[in-house]
């Protein structure tokens, strides 16, 4: 079995729903400008991703504290030890192979002023042709919106790409752009050249969890994962009670 099946399998049998492997020389620059060398030495990104439970994000809108409490512990606790767990079996085995591994967090903040990881996960699914990067600086895919949380590894082992960069679908629709609470998003498409500011105020939702957060409430948003059609399309699917 090759390196390639075995990542694979075990991811499967891990119960992820997106699996893919990202060719990252393309997108050199922009992984160094966020991480740094030590970070863009890698010229390849394993990147996994779990679908989060449709009736969950559909309490969002409700703003209920229940929904909230259970939205925070199911996405940010639950699905991200999931993430991190498998990662870190994956990157265990590409070194028993003799090459090297570096995982990403599923979600870890290393940057308060950019407000940003080392390296960011939809870059790599995006490089990996699992989606592409939609209005609202989320990675979309065909299959659940924007309803997916990933995890990444970066390495040198030679794996074979998955895929390649998606083209943007999103054309008109502005759901994400209108559902912010706090009008974070300016509506701009995706544009490799351009900064993430062009699309993304990320300290307008950092001081909205803030203000959360001083009134005693769970600091959960979400309703750009929520509001996202493709993520929509896909809740209908599910039989509810």
């Amino acid at each position: 079995m090759s390196l390639d099946e075995a990542l694979r399998q075990i991811a499967e049998q891990a119960g992820v729903n997106h699996y893919g492997v990202a060719d990252l020389r393309s997108a050199h620059e922009a992984v160094r400008n966020q991480g740094g060398d030590e970070i863009a030495m890698y010229p390849l990104a394993v990147t996994v991703g779990v679908d989060l439970l449709h009736p969950l994000v559909d309490l969002l809108p409700e703003g209920s504290e229940t929904g909230s409490i259970m939205y925070k512990h199911y996405v940010y606790n639950v699905v991200n030890s999931r993430l991190d767990s498998l990662i870190s079996q994956l990157a265990g085995r590409i070194q028993q192979e003799g090459f090297a591994a570096f995982p990403v967090p599923a979600s870890t903040r290393t940057d308060n002023e950019k407000i940003a990881a080392f390296f960011s996960h939809k870059l790599a699914a995006h490089c990996a042709g699992l989606g592409w990067i939609g209005k609202s600086c989320l990675l979309i895919t065909r299959s659940a919106g924007p309803r997916v949380r990933w995890g990444s590894i970066l390495t040198n082992a030679p794996l074979v790409p998955t895929g390649s960069p998606m083209k943007e679908r999103c054309g008109s629709c502005q759901e994400c752009v209108d559902a912010c609470p706090v009008h974070a998003f300016t509506g701009e498409s995706f544009r490799e050249e351009d900064p993430r500011e062009t699309r993304f105020d990320a300290g307008k939702c950092d001081r909205y969890f803030a203000s959360l957060r001083e009134q005693g409430k769970e600091a959960v948003c979400g309703m750009c994962v929520y509001a996202c059609p493709y993520g929509k399309r896909a809740a209908e699917k599910i039989e509810l009670p």
